[in-house]
Formats: C-alpha cells, structure tokens, sequence
C-alpha cells in the first residue's frame, strides 16, 4: 500500500508540474472554408501592432494546423498586451493549391485589445467573400 501511495504521489506531483508549465496565450484564430465546409489548413496569418506613429509592426507569423486554427499568438508571460492589432490572412496561396480563383489575394482584420482577457478572431472565407467575429 505504501508503494502505491507513493507512485500515486509521484504520477500527481509529476502531471502537476506537467500541465503547470503548459503556456496559455491571449489570441486565437482559425479559418473554415465555407464552400467545403472544412478548415483551411496551412494558411499564413501574419499578426501586427499598431505604433503610436500609426505605423504596423510585425509581431508574428503563424500556419494554421490541420484543424485550421493558431492557438498561440501573444504568449501571457506577464507583458501587457493592449493595443490595436491587425491579423492579414494570406488566403490566395490556399485558393491556388485547391485550383480555384479568389478575389481576396490577403483579409485584414483590425481590432483592439484591451486587458487580459482571451481573444479569439475567426474567419469564414470563400473565394468572393468572408465574416469575421470576435469569438470565445
């Protein structure tokens, strides 16, 4: 019984540290292609910040997954984070790959950022058009 008392011990202290070092992050995205009704993989989103002298400086650049999402833009490490952002998909290199045409080569989304809360930017996108809304 002691044995196990303290593989159990361990197994908790072990997947405590674990998942306390996971990061959490204050911006998300992710693009589903409305006209397939799937995700849009492998899109580049670029974020940026707007400067007090109006003037857009890249933060990062990102590839949705798979699942057609960036979960990790703006990493919560303590730095403030308010401000107004713009996320550019860079959606043409998408259409071409699926052979088709589109009349949006990028999609700028501009918003703004205030506290610490999460912020989740979607898009759905087809090759003439495109919504966007702030999520959760």
């Amino acid at each position: 019984m002691k044995k196990f008392t303290l593989i159990c011990t361990f197994m908790f202290l072990f997947l405590g540290v674990g998942l306390a070092q996971e990061s959490s992050y204050q911006l998300s995205s992710h693009i589903l292609d409305i006209t397939q009704g799937k995700p849009a993989p492998n899109v580049k989103i670029s974020l940026y910040k707007q400067h007090t002298d109006g003037k857009w400086l890249m933060v990062e650049e990102k590839l949705t997954d798979e699942n057609d999402r960036v979960k990790d833009f703006l990493k919560e490490d303590g730095t403030e984070h308010d401000g107004i952002y713009k996320l550019v998909y860079h959606v043409k290199l998408y259409f071409d790959l699926l052979g088709q045409e589109t009349f949006y080569p990028f999609i700028e989304v501009v918003f703004e950022l205030k506290g610490r809360t999460h912020y989740h930017v979607p898009i759905t996108l087809s090759p003439y058009g495109y919504s966007t809304y702030r999520g959760n």
